[in-house]
C-alpha cells in the first residue's frame, strides 16, 4: 500500500515522459532540443495562427543566431557570411535569445521590439527561431518581461512555417534599430 502511494505521488508531480517543464529562469545550452508547451505570460501558437497574425500584419521577429566574421583571420581571407532565410517581413534580431544577453544584444532587443511595435506594448508579436529552439523562448519571455502584453510564442518557427504553409522564406538581412 505505501509503495502504491508512493507511486501515485511520483506520478502526480513528475511530468508526463517527453513534456518539459517551463523553467523559472532564461535557458542557455543546448538551444537546439525539446522546449515546452508554454510560456508564462506569452500565446502559444502554431503554424497556422502565426499565418492569421501575419495576415493581420503582427511584428514578426526572428531570434536566430547570426554567425559573423571570425577575429583572427590570415589576412587575405574572404569571408562570406552564411545566408539566413527568414518568414517575410520578419525582422531579424539575432543573437537576441541566448540564456545571457551582452548589454549590445539587450538593447537591439529592446529597440527593436520598440521599433516593430511603434512603441504600443499591445500590438501583437509573434517571436521565432528555428523548430525546438529555446532562443525563440528566451527573447519571448524576455519581451513579455519588457512590458509587451501581446507576445505570440511560435516554436516551430521557419521550419514549421516552410513545412505546411508559405509563403515561402525569403533572405534575412540583419536588423540593427
Amino acid at each position: 500500500m505505501i509503495r502504491l502511494a508512493i507511486a501515485l505521488c511520483v506520478a502526480i508531480v513528475s511530468p508526463v515522459a517527453g513534456q518539459v517543464p517551463e523553467p523559472d529562469t532564461f535557458r542557455g545550452e543546448p538551444y537546439l532540443a525539446a522546449v515546452p508547451d508554454s510560456l508564462s505570460g506569452a500565446q502559444v501558437i502554431g503554424a497556422e495562427e502565426a499565418l492569421v497574425l501575419w495576415n493581420d500584419g503582427a511584428g514578426f521577429v526572428d531570434v536566430y543566431p547570426r554567425t559573423v566574421k571570425p577575429d583572427g583571420l590570415p589576412e587575405g581571407t574572404i569571408w562570406k557570411e552564411p545566408r539566413h532565410d527568414t518568414i517575410p517581413g520578419a525582422v531579424w534580431l539575432w543573437n537576441t535569445g541566448y540564456e545571457k544577453l551582452t548589454p549590445a544584444e539587450a538593447q537591439r532587443l529592446a529597440d527593436g521590439l520598440a521599433d516593430l511595435t511603434r512603441d504600443d506594448p499591445d500590438r501583437a508579436l509573434v517571436i521565432f527561431c528555428r523548430a525546438d529552439c529555446w532562443m525563440s523562448w528566451n527573447a519571448a519571455k524576455r519581451a513579455v518581461e519588457l512590458g509587451y502584453q501581446r507576445v505570440n510564442w511560435f516554436p516551430g518557427g521557419i521550419d514549421d512555417w516552410q513545412a505546411n504553409l508559405g509563403p515561402d522564406l525569403v533572405r534575412a538581412e540583419p536588423a540593427v534599430p
